[in-house]
């Protein structure tokens, strides 16, 4: 059996599958290239690969169609939206995925966006990186920010991220409202936080952080009537769905003086457009989706997919299978 991973892997956990099966690895962060789907069913098929592994490569119904020796297609990911599923099942390969990958990674994120933010991180920086600081005591003056104790955190979209930003935000003394209509009251007060209508959390909460899919209902959800609801002085961060925010009322907002400071890891087209309002735009903080960028993160979703490929070899169920009918259509 033989297998294509084209995501980046750990390579302790790359050694021990090349012990049971076949493997070509060309991790897409390696190569810059993202495969031609046409192009990929072609050497599917005429590699026989059985196992396809991808993190940023979709996987259509083209790919499916051109390669019969295809048994699983792994997904570096919790999102599936890169993958024909439906066409995976007709085909009888086996989905399955990465979910809670990047849950400790990108809540640190949010919080360490959240700190840079409240303190003025960024800006100090570049003071004295700039050669700037010759008064003793500017620091003080003009650099005097927050704490996160004793502030009211408002986290939209109660997943494993949110819960997890939820939780570290207590840890340090925060009050923490949620808003998911997805998510009964009990499993957010169980966790120590309140829940709350999107209204009341922009309006109660120092610091709004975002952690929604990327969906239609998500879509420009912070808009202008949003940011004009939230507390004068408040902080907006988001290390979820691009989409969820009208960058033009971000940036109406912070030049007003409304919204004290945002920090922004995802947006509505990526990279960034040099045209984009948000560059040079008073007390935002940008960065290029690195919210789960970590080595931790690549070692937890190596071994879901190593365990999950050994699950293939071995005859067992999947453990994160999410079209459990392919076996239906590959027994025909």
């Amino acid at each position: 059996m033989r297998a294509l991973i084209l995501a980046p892997f750990d390579p302790l956990v790359l050694d021990h599958l090349r012990a049971r099966i076949d493997i070509a690895y060309e991790s897409w962060t390696d190569t810059k290239t993202l495969q031609d789907p046409d192009a990929l069913g072609a050497r599917l098929a005429a590699e026989e690969i059985a196992v396809l592994i991808v993190e940023a490569d979709f996987v259509f119904e083209e790919v499916f169609a051109a390669a019969p020796a295809l048994r699983l297609v792994g997904v570096c990911r919790n999102a599936l939206n890169q993958v024909d599923i439906e066409s995976a099942t007709a085909h009888g390969v086996a989905v399955t995925h990465a979910p809670g990958r990047n849950t400790n990674a990108v809540a640190e994120m949010t919080l360490g966006l959240m700190l840079s933010l409240a303190r003025r991180i960024p800006q100090a920086n570049a003071l004295v990186a700039g050669a700037g600081w010759r008064d003793p005591a500017i620091g003080y003056r003009i650099f005097r920010g927050r704490e996160i104790a004793g502030s009211t955190v408002g986290v939209v979209g109660f997943g494993q991220i949110g819960r997890e930003v939820a939780r570290k935000c207590i840890a340090l003394g925060a009050t923490v409202l949620a808003c998911d209509p997805l998510v009964p009251e009990r499993q957010v007060a169980e966790l120590g936080a309140s829940p709350a209508s999107l209204d009341d959390l922009a309006a109660s909460t120092d610091f709004v952080t975002l952690h929604v899919p990327d969906l239609d209902e998500t879509r420009r959800m912070v808009d202008a009537a949003f940011l004009a609801r939230m507390k004068p002085g408040a902080f907006l961060i988001n290390t979820g769905a691009g989409g969820a925010v009208d960058p033009d009322a971000v940036v109406d907002a912070l030049a007003a003086g409304r919204l004290a400071g945002a920090a922004l890891d995802v947006f509505d087209g990526q990279p960034l457009p040099l045209g984009s309002r948000l560059i040079g735009a008073p007390n935002v903080i940008l960065t290029p989706h690195i919210g789960g960028a970590t080595d931790e993160t690549i070692s937890r979703h190596s071994q879901m997919m190593a365990d999950e490929i050994e699950r293939l070899l071995d005859g067992q169920p999947l453990q994160h299978v999410v079209n459990p009918a392919y076996a239906d259509a590959r027994a025909r």
